[in-house]
């Protein structure tokens, strides 16, 4: 009876710490929060695709389809059976307002900026990505400021450099 607890016990810290894993602490939550907060506003576009939808692409056989160029349309299901989810949220309501609000929840340290666009007027635009072993775990943008529209992009994944390598080279096969 003792060696059964002890097995289920086991089996539950395995999955608690597994799941921990996948979802990184600060910022998911964070990216979480801010989405949840905004997603029945009136005043901004939400564009939200669940994980499962990715799942479903991914199980996709592209052989049976009549398409123009199948090696692209396999290496775009190879990548995206990987994703988890997208979220997207835009307003051009007070765009400043809900850029600096989003700077200032969403922990952006836990990021590598890939590219950030500051222009007089036109707003600001923050690429940032979060990697671990050669693969992204999340692509995050960002641009509001000045501009006229506030966007906040999240895709969240486990996207391998080599697969997007092998859609770039499909795509320049045309």
């Amino acid at each position: 009876m003792l060696l059964r607890k002890l097995f289920f016990l086991g089996i539950l810290v395995i999955g608690f710490s597994t799941a921990m894993a996948q979802t990184p602490a600060g910022d998911a939550n964070a990216i979480d929060k801010y989405f949840k907060q905004y997603v029945e506003d009136s005043r901004f576009n939400v564009v939200y695709i669940s994980p499962k939808l990715f799942q479903m692409l991914g199980r996709l056989n592209v052989s049976g389809l009549d398409l123009d160029d199948e090696g692209e349309a396999k290496a775009i299901m190879d990548i995206a059976k990987d994703l988890r989810g997208l979220r997207i949220l835009s307003t051009d309501v007070t765009p400043d307002v809900f850029y600096k609000e989003a700077k200032a929840k969403i922990n952006t340290k836990e990021y590598e900026t890939l590219m950030t666009v500051r222009s007089k007027g036109d707003g600001n635009v923050d690429f940032l990505i979060r990697e671990a072993e050669n693969k992204i775990q999340e692509l995050l943008l960002l641009t509001g400021g000045s501009g006229d529209e506030f966007l906040l992009l999240s895709f969240v994944g486990n996207l391998d450099l080599n697969k997007i390598t092998q859609l770039a080279k499909e795509m320049e096969k045309k």
